[in-house]
């Protein structure tokens, strides 16, 4: 829970705040960026929500914030925000909210199919979340893109029955999860494909789907600063050589949707211009080669 005590100095003076215990995650920045912003390292209030509507999103950012760094103080009614989750980004595709800490604040989404719905990496465990999955028609499958970002996917697996599947080289990560081997695409169901992008940690993949969706996990993002695609050598754990190779494999998938783990999420109006910023982003990557 946040302290009042501990809250940064740069608060905004009102009703939410932000203590020393934020990670810099950047979700409250996404969710209520008229709230929040960043400053040196981590989020402070920028301003006071003086709405219904934005504080509406400021209280979705609380429920999110991964290592409850964000407070408030007078009682909010809680209840009713929490049913907003998850919150649809598009009729097929939802965030769940809910971020963990052991992920270090990571997205999951979920992705409503006729066939099954999946979970891509997983939120921290919320019984009312897991109720707001069953009346969406539950979960068939949990697809986690790589070892950071598992989270509690074991207990989403055992409430709903769900398969589970990470690449046997991120496997001693989820030792519950049927491994998928190899660097070639595979089928998960129709429409729905686990393309490896080894890169960011051996067993990195992005989650395609129907031609319009990709679920990049750490893999690349939208960056704010940059106004790009992006992905940073910084926060590359396995090999920056290979996660270069597979941007440039990624560039000639179909897709117009990038939803990432970490990052800002991306829509282009068509597959060919966002294969062309894909190409673009695997030219500056190799010159940080």
């Amino acid at each position: 829970m946040a302290s009042r005590r501990r809250a940064f100095a740069g608060n905004a003076p009102g009703t939410f705040f932000v203590d020393d215990t934020c990670i810099d995650c950047d979700t409250c920045r996404q969710l209520a960026p008229l709230t929040f912003h960043a400053v040196e390292g981590h989020s402070e209030v920028h301003a006071q929500p003086l709405d219904a509507g934005i504080m509406r999103l400021a209280a979705q950012a609380l429920l999110s914030c991964p290592t409850s760094s964000i407070g408030a103080d007078r009682s909010l009614e809680l209840a009713p925000v929490i049913r907003d989750f998850p919150l649809s980004i598009t009729p097929e595709v939802s965030y769940c909210g809910f971020n963990a800490e052991s992920s270090y604040g990571a997205h999951s989404y979920l992705l409503r199919r006729p066939d099954g719905n999946w979970l891509i990496d997983s939120p921290r465990w919320v019984p009312q979340l897991a109720q707001a999955f069953e009346r969406l028609g539950g979960i068939t499958g949990i697809f986690l893109t790589h070892r950071d970002d598992v989270a509690d996917a074991d207990a989403y697996a055992r409430h709903f029955s769900a398969r589970q599947v990470i690449h046997a080289a991120d496997a001693d990560a989820a030792p519950l999860a049927q491994p998928i081997v190899g660097h070639e695409a595979v089928a998960l169901a129709p429409g729905l494909t686990a393309f490896p992008v080894p890169g960011h940690t051996a067993g990195s993949m992005v989650l395609l789907a129907d031609d319009q969706y990709c679920f990049s996990g750490d893999h690349l993002w939208f960056s704010r600063p940059l106004g790009r695609l992006n992905a940073s050598r910084g926060v590359c754990w396995h090999s920056w050589p290979e996660q270069t190779r597979s941007m440039q494999r990624l560039a000639t998938q179909c897709f117009r949707w990038v939803l990432p783990g970490h990052g800002q999420r991306y829509q282009q109006e068509s597959v060919q211009r966002m294969q062309e910023d894909v190409a673009s982003l695997s030219k500056v990557m190799l010159l940080a080669a």
